[in-house]
């Protein structure tokens, strides 16, 4: 699986980049699992969260999982593309599939593509 380096992961297959503010999303091991993505609810901007939060949820046609923030800070942006159009998050969950834009305060427990690599098998 070709992994982006140039962002952290979680044990819940959300991604953080390096930006400011930063953007956050779902893996592809993640939205692969899901299945066609039907439906994504995502916090209003302004919303405040901490590091492993649930903030938002993603349906598709096989469940519904929580979102988790893999860092606490401000929502700053939302993706209104994936209102009309949430199988962007299938087709290009590391780039146009972004989920939120967050004003990071503190980053959680996340791993570096090699360990996320491992830990997906």
């Amino acid at each position: 699986m070709d992994l982006p380096t140039d962002r952290v992961y979680t044990a819940e297959h959300e991604w953080l980049d390096g930006s400011d503010p930063a953007s956050v999303g779902i893996t592809a091991h993640a939205s692969d699992a899901l299945g066609d993505v039907v439906f994504v609810d995502l916090p209003q901007v302004g919303r405040v969260v901490t590091a492993g939060e649930v903030f938002g949820e993603i349906e598709s046609t096989k469940s519904v999982s929580d979102l988790y923030a893999p860092a606490g800070g401000e929502i700053v942006a939302v993706n209104d593309a994936l209102a009309d159009d949430p199988g962007l998050v299938n087709r290009d969950p590391y780039g146009e599939g972004w989920l939120v834009r967050l004003k990071v305060s503190e980053v959680g427990t996340t791993l570096d593509a090699d360990a996320y690599r491992a830990l997906i098998g």
